[in-house]
Parts: C-alpha cells; sequence; structure tokens
C-alpha cells in the first residue's frame, strides 16, 4: 500500500504496473495487464547482433509494462489484477508484480529541457528547433529531434560535421548516403556547399529531411529521394557523382555499399567521409577503402568512434 492514498488519487497521476518474465509467459502476461490498462501495454527485451552487426535477436527477460489511471476505483482494479495474475501463476510460478505512481507530465517538454544547442567543430552548432540562437558565431543546424532520425547528439554525427567543415567547398556538389534526418545535408549547404543530394531507405527519413531542411531555409538546395547507392548509380537522381560523398552508417553497411559501388560516386580527386566506424573497425574500412582506389587522408575520433577521410585516386 502506497501512504497518503486519498492524496494521490486527487492527483493526476498513473499507476505503473510492471513484471520481468520469461519470452513465452510475455503475450499472457500482457494480455491480462491490457486488460487494466486502458493505453495498452509495452513490452522491452534485450537484443544482441550478429557478428555483422545487421540483425538483432531478441534476449533474456521480457518486461512488460502497463499504466492505470489513479481514481477511485483504483484499489478495485488493482484487487482484479493481482486475482488474474495469481491465477495464472498457479500454472507456472511468476515473480510479484512490481508497482510505483508515476506523475502526469509533459514528456516532450521535459525532452526539450534537457535537449541544449551542441557546439560542433570550429563553425557549428546543432540547435533545436525552438531555442534562439545565442551563439551567433557558429552556423547553426537546426533540427527537431522529436523526428527521432538523427538529433546530432551521436559521435558519429558530430565526427561528421567536422569533417564537412574541413572538406567542404563554396559552390561543390555533395551526396549524403544514408541521410536519416537530413543534418550532414544541410550542415553541407550551409558551410557553403550549392548542391546537396540527400538519400535513405527509410521513407520517414525523406519525409524528416525535407522538414528540416525547410527548417533551415535550404530546402531548395537539398534534392531529396528514397534510394541508396544502387539507385544514384542508375540516374534516379539529378547526381550521379560528387566531389564529396559522406556517408555515416555502420560499419558492415558501409562495406556492402562499397559492393554496390559507393566509390565511384566520388569525382576523381574528390572525398569520400565515412562515420559510424568502432575504432576496432577502422582498419578493414581503410583496407577496403584502398582497394576501391582511395587513400587515408584524415581522421578524428569521440570516445570509441571514428570518422575517415579518403581522397580518390
Amino acid at each position: 500500500m502506497v501512504d497518503d492514498f486519498d492524496d494521490i488519487v486527487r492527483s493526476p497521476h498513473w499507476l505503473e504496473v510492471s513484471v520481468s518474465v520469461d519470452g513465452e509467459l510475455a503475450e499472457a502476461v500482457s494480455e491480462l495487464i491490457s486488460r487494466f490498462a486502458a493505453n495498452g501495454v509495452v513490452c522491452e527485451q534485450g537484443v544482441e547482433y550478429d557478428a555483422a552487426e545487421e540483425h538483432a535477436m531478441p534476449v533474456g527477460p521480457v518486461k512488460v509494462f502497463g499504466y492505470i489511471p489513479v481514481h477511485d476505483d483504483l484499489e478495485s482494479l488493482k484487487q482484479k489484477l493481482e486475482e488474474g495474475y495469481w491465477y495464472m501463476g498457479r500454472i507456472v510460478e511468476l515473480p510479484p508484480l512490481q508497482y510505483r505512481f508515476i506523475e502526469d507530465q509533459d514528456w516532450m517538454q521535459m525532452f526539450k529541457e534537457h535537449y541544449h544547442p551542441i557546439p560542433v567543430g570550429e563553425r557549428l552548432l546543432i540547435l533545436p528547433a525552438w531555442v534562439k540562437q545565442e551563439h551567433q558565431e557558429r552556423i547553426a543546424v537546426k533540427i527537431d529531434p522529436s523526428m527521432a532520425f538523427g538529433t546530432g547528439t551521436h559521435p558519429t554525427t558530430q565526427l561528421s560535421m567536422v569533417m564537412l567543415e574541413r572538406y567542404v567547398k563554396p559552390g561543390m556538389n555533395v551526396i549524403d548516403v544514408g541521410c536519416g534526418s537530413g543534418v550532414l545535408s544541410i550542415t553541407a549547404v550551409k558551410l557553403g556547399a550549392a548542391h546537396a543530394l540527400a538519400v535513405d531507405l527509410d521513407p520517414a527519413s525523406v519525409t524528416a529531411t525535407r522538414e528540416n531542411g525547410a527548417r533551415n531555409g535550404v530546402a531548395d538546395q537539398i534534392e531529396i529521394g528514397r534510394g541508396s547507392v544502387k539507385e544514384i548509380r542508375s540516374n534516379f537522381f539529378n547526381h550521379r557523382k560528387a566531389p564529396l560523398v559522406v556517408a555515416n552508417i555502420l560499419t558492415p553497411i558501409l562495406m556492402r555499399l562499397f559492393d554496390d559501388g559507393m566509390g565511384e560516386l566520388v569525382t576523381e580527386d574528390g572525398m569520400l567521409v565515412l562515420s559510424g566506424i568502432l575504432d576496432t573497425q577502422r582498419d578493414q574500412i581503410v583496407e577496403r577503402a584502398q582497394q576501391a582506389g582511395f587513400r587515408l587522408v584524415d581522421e578524428t575520433e569521440l570516445t570509441d568512434w571514428i570518422a575517415l577521410a579518403f581522397r580518390h585516386g
């Protein structure tokens, strides 16, 4: 029992009920809790990736969450839930249900309060879309993190931006493979690129890039489409090559993109910027790039992530 229950039911709280069970039991437990949690239930489980880091396999127990609105009937609902769970426990041994009260909050507003401008490199600034720019000396890239396709907070994105700051030349074209939220294409244009081609296989990323491009006032300079290396090489877009190509994707996918001909997107003497690489994976990327006719000219690191810059030819 919770102290001062009469005070709690007068506030807009929720009662969280949770339990961790084996995967085989998760569906039955979820169905039971959902009878009392009007907004449904959430299941969480850990994952392990295969050697190529492409496919995730669920491992370990499943944690089931449900949220019951706090009102005058709460104790009655809780008793009925406990009864149903008790009968289920007669069939198979189950751990006890866990309870805690949750205050009603504006979760997005709380997230915004903790998401602040991030200086990157010497001149760049990742700016939450709702925040007024104070550092006028920096080039602001406005991103709405509620889209969740790349907020700029991850080291690989920041490393890519540092490399773009070093290698974008005024008036050049840039290709962004796996554009996510569009942060790198927007960065390139704001650094002086005349045009960026931003492609991604995820249609939601295409939408996010389009909206963030408009938010930054550079939509007219970014061609956005669904696809990847194969589609670019097949002339699906206005540009098939560029003097600077950037890809911020996990190493196994970068390796596959080399097989698809990513190197052929880069003009002679052009630059290929790659990120999403763990420091333990550096050598295999360098070797694969060299096989494609590139030489390593620059690298930078943050925590255990690195970004590599190669020159073609």
